[in-house]
Order: structure tokens, then sequence, then C-alpha cells
């Protein structure tokens, strides 16, 4: 079957990075591909509420539409981005090999680590757990792709920002005025790149498949299966973080925060990478039980 396969991808830079980069797998496999930018949700003439089609992430909604109205067959996404309930009719199709999964903090100085100080980011996760180290520094609200939050932090008076690592990395806008934040656990399935397709689509789903990485697939699925199971439609908080090592065991380690970052639920715990299915809801569980089923409660009062 001779049929070009539509990539649908955001117009940021990143975004068109991870687009082109699947672009380039799929063409050495020997498929014909085309890049489709897409800009905005424009005319859905759908009969169905998005609600009910399952149509909720703020960074894959567009492309979500685009590929339920047949623009595109394929959509490439930051999977930390991607909603752990995908819309109906759409299924994931692929996790490229993962990159660096570390927060980093870009800086003006570390002196301010050591006294008061102010940075920014516009992650509750990212907040929660920079309060919980530096409960003395301000947090401040930071948005945008990340050329733009790159541009708002050298115009601030902040002393830093804090950005994945692997954006930076990718499109090689890293700073040498950088430290990583070893100590923040990362957001679920933070560095991986997803590739999504219509559940129908027999033939994009067996072309986009030969690009899945066994590893990363496993270990950002433990992470997302621990996120869903905690948050119950809910943002909030949450870090985790599966790594399999060279015997074949996948350790496991996450934690729900608070929003102001006094209150801390974490779990540890390792099993065999075969066994995996099930053992980010069994963490998550963990978490639930020792208190973190109220917070997210509360959490959830304040938020909606």
């Amino acid at each position: 079957m001779n049929k070009t396969i539509r990539i649908g991808t955001r117009d940021s830079e990143l975004a068109l990075w991870q687009a082109k980069t699947v672009q380039s797998a799929l063409e050495k496999l020997g498929h014909q591909t085309e890049l489709v930018p897409v800009k905005s949700t424009g005319d859905l003439n759908l009969d169905v509420p998005l609600y009910e089609m399952g149509i909720t992430g703020i960074f894959t909604k567009t492309l979500d539409i685009a590929m339920l109205t047949g623009k595109v067959d394929i959509a490439v996404h930051s999977m930390k981005d991607v909603p752990t309930t995908l819309p109906k009719g759409i299924v994931e199709a692929a996790v490229l090999k993962r990159a660096n999964t570390k927060d980093i903090l870009i800086h003006k100085g570390t002196d301010f680590l050591e006294t008061n100080g102010t940075i920014a980011t516009g992650s509750l996760r990212r907040k929660s757990q920079w309060l919980n180290k530096y409960p003395q520094h301000t947090v401040e609200d930071l948005r945008g792709n990340v050329n733009t939050r790159m541009q708002k932090l050298e115009n601030s008076n902040w002393n830093g920002a804090i950005f994945a690592a692997a954006g930076l990395e990718r499109i090689e806008i890293k700073p040498e005025n950088f430290i990583n934040l070893d100590w923040m656990i990362p957001a679920p399935a933070q560095g991986a790149m997803l590739v999504v397709a219509l559940e129908n689509d027999e033939f994009i789903r067996k072309a986009i498949g030969a690009l899945n990485h066994y590893q990363s697939d496993v270990e950002v699925h433990v992470e997302r299966e621990f996120l869903k199971t905690l948050e119950g439609g809910c943002t909030a908080p949450i870090g985790g973080l599966a790594k399999i090592d060279k015997d074949n065991i996948l350790h496991f380690k996450g934690a729900l925060f608070s929003l102001d970052g006094t209150q801390k639920f974490e779990v540890e715990k390792r099993i065999v990478a075969e066994n995996a299915a099930g053992f980010g809801k069994l963490c998550a569980e963990e978490i639930l039980a020792k208190g973190g089923f109220e917070l997210m409660k509360e959490i959830k009062e304040v938020l909606n």
C-alpha cells in the first residue's frame, strides 16, 4: 500500500523538531510522509461535544481534533503533556526512545539558593517540589513554549526558572548556566515522545509501531498508570520516574505533594520489568493509603 502518512504537529520549534524526528524515522523505513502544522481547531463540524469524546489536553486538543476530522493521520507529542485517557478513537501507536528525564534550573547565579530568591515555573509539580526544598523562596508563574519562557527569564528579575532538560537539548538552546535538579522527581513520561494514531487505521498503526522503543514504553506506562490512579482527572503536583536497569529490574520512585510544598507522600519500589503491568497502580494506592487520598481531595477542592 502506497500511502502518504500525514504527520500532525503544533508549529513551535520543539514540536516541529519532534515531528521531523518521526518523519525521518518513517522515511528510513520507506514510507512517504507529509508534515501538517496545525494552528487552530477551526470549524469542527462534530455532532458530539468535545467533552463526550474525551478531548481534554490543553496541548493536544487541536491535534486530536485534526485526527478525528481526517486532516492528519498521526500526531506527535511530548508524552508528559498527553492526558492519561485518550479521546475515543485515538490510541497510542509508539513511544520513541526516551531522552533526558531531568528537570534543570537555568539561573543567573546560585547565591540565592542559600538565602531568599524567586524562581519561575508554570508547573504545579515543579513549584511544590521547589517549595518543599526551599520554603523561603517565591515561585512565579511562567507560561509559553520553551523559547518564549527562556526570553521571559532573560527579561525578568527572577533568579532562575525550571525547564525540562530534554526540550532544550532537542532544539540546542540549553545554556551553560544550569543545574541538574537530581532531587526533583520528573513528570510522568518526561523526556518521552508519543505518536498517536486512529484506532481503526491498521496500516498507520503498523507503520508507526515499528518505531516503538520497548524499554521506554514499559517505563512511561508505569509512570502514567501511577499518575492516572492518583489524579482521577485532576491536575496535581505528582512526580514519577521508572528506570529499568541492566538486570531488567524496574525501579520506581513517585511522590504526591501539597500545592504549597509542605506535605509530601513518597513511594519507592522495584519489580522485574516483565511483571510491571499494574505496578504503577499499586504504587499509587500505597500513596493514597498513606494520606494521599485526603490530600488529593483538598487539591481538587482548591483547583476545581
